[in-house]
């Protein structure tokens, strides 16, 4: 196989000269410029894409950062960004960091020095840790917004008030919700939605938790949600709605499906079988990678603060996450 050092004998340039033709033809005479490329064709010469990037300050590496490798909300996300960075010829890798604690900031930074820019999740970190972070590389949030670091988020509020507005006329007038991680930022986006729509339509809200976004944490919370008078819960996540109705459900008080539960019967809404928020995740890891991209480049991104519309599942067959 052909070495760059082939090429240059053939053209008779030196080695500097041969990759700078190659690489940086802008730099080089043109006649010379010629001369290296019919050398490389000739000699069959396939240039090592590592080398070039390198060259040019740049590694063709960009992680992905997540909480945890444990919450299956991120897959789709990873799935999503990865297709997005393949068609421009970069390499995402998958890398966790809970982005919590001031002590990981010297694990951060030695990442952010191997890399050309960071797609982040990064849900309950401090706004000024996360701020710091990502001033590091160029960077693009995930599902969060700060100030200043442009990002992408799923319009879960809107579709949780929505939602709201939709069992308020359904007959619902008392609702149980059950909110998640204290310091998720879409958590407190949410409990604000719900809170403003119950208001605009009259109806009651009894807030419970806040609660980790897992099975557990919703059956532990099942006989509060049954003490709360409510006719309908929604919870945070699928997993927390989960843990309820199979608690509920053992107790004979809770039920699947849509409309005014009989008997004083809980219905769960948010999982398999009734309406649910359902987070496109693919989309929200393309959207976020196309932001970060003209970043790479030195350019604005389209927008500084993306959000992405959130549908409500009609029958929902199943979750894709939970966030």
């Amino acid at each position: 196989m052909a070495t760059l050092n082939d090429v240059a004998a053939r053209a008779r340039v030196s080695k500097a000269t041969a990759s700078r033709a190659l690489n940086r033809p802008d730099l080089v005479a043109p006649a010379t410029v010629e001369r290296v490329q019919a050398a490389a064709a000739e000699l069959r010469f396939v240039p090592n894409r590592g080398a070039q990037l390198l060259a040019r300050g740049r590694t063709g590496i960009v992680p992905l950062l997540v909480p945890t490798l444990h919450n299956a909300f991120f897959t789709p996300i990873i799935a999503g960004a990865h297709a997005r960075a393949e068609a421009a010829d970069l390499h995402l890798t998958v890398a966790v960091h809970p982005m919590e604690d001031e002590d990981e900031r010297a694990r951060f930074e030695q990442l952010a020095a191997q890399v050309d820019g960071m797609i982040v999740v990064a849900p309950r970190g401090a706004d000024d840790l996360v701020r710091r972070a990502c001033a590091l590389k160029p960077s693009v949030l995930v599902d969060r917004e700060i100030d200043g670091i442009p990002s992408v988020a799923a319009d879960t509020a809107a579709a949780f008030a929505a939602l709201v507005r939709r069992l308020a006329a359904g007959g619902h007038r008392r609702i149980a919700f059950l909110n998640g991680p204290e310091l998720s930022w879409q958590n407190v986006q949410r409990t604000k939605a719900v809170a403003a729509a119950a208001r605009a339509v009259g109806v009651e809200v009894e807030v419970l938790g806040p609660s980790p976004a897992t099975f557990a944490a919703g059956s532990a919370l099942a006989g509060a949600v049954a003490e709360s008078g409510a006719s309908v819960s929604i919870p945070y996540a699928s997993d927390l709605g989960l843990g309820v109705l199979f608690e509920l459900i053992a107790r004979g008080q809770a039920r699947f499906g849509q409309g005014t539960a009989p008997d004083g019967a809980v219905e769960v809404v948010g999982v398999p079988g009734a309406t649910a928020v359902d987070v496109d995740g693919e989309a929200l890891g393309a959207a976020a990678m196309d932001q970060l991209l003209p970043l790479l480049g030195g350019e604005a991104p389209v927008s500084p603060t993306r959000r992405l519309e959130v549908p409500l599942a009609e029958q929902w067959t199943g979750p894709r996450g939970r966030a």
